[in-house]
């Protein structure tokens, strides 16, 4: 496969290359939360009651938006929007032109190089399901390769 990331704009991507430039590493599925006087946003290690915590996959992705109504649905329209997005998210680096980390499959060529890096969220989370919702706040992380928030 191409560098396509580096040669093709967004607008001109097939749906396989938008889709195979996840890195699977999980961080959008972890639930956040968002200060409402600094509008900072704060992540947790809690993971959608879809999250395959091992695999770092979602059990029903075709289906995710209709069983889980607050999932974003990523598209080349909307990547600019989500600030909430991870830093090292591959989406939102390609979005602002920047390079896929080495660890990224499309350049390693092994999906789960990203496991090995631990850049991924992989058995290191709890299930929103697991906790009370007011017990969110006691979840906050800083996950490898972001910047803490506020």
């Amino acid at each position: 496969m191409t560098d396509f990331w580096k040669t093709l704009p967004l607008a001109d991507w097939t749906k396989a290359q938008w889709e195979s430039l996840c890195d699977g590493c999980g961080k959008c599925c972890m639930i956040r939360l968002e200060d409402e006087d600094t509008s900072v946003v704060h992540t947790t290690n809690v993971a959608c009651k879809l999250f395959q915590r091992t695999d770092c996959k979602c059990t029903d992705y075709a289906n995710r938006s209709k069983r889980v109504p607050d999932c974003v649905t990523l598209t080349p329209q909307n990547v600019h929007e989500l600030y909430w997005m991870p830093d090292t998210c591959a989406y939102r680096l390609v979005a602002a032109g920047e390079d896929l980390p080495d660890y990224h499959h499309l350049v390693s060529t092994k999906r789960k190089t990203i496991h090995e890096a631990g850049m991924s969220v992989q058995d290191r989370s709890v299930c929103e399901s697991e906790i009370k919702q007011t017990e969110l706040e006691d979840y906050l992380v800083t996950w490898p390769g972001e910047k803490p928030r506020g």
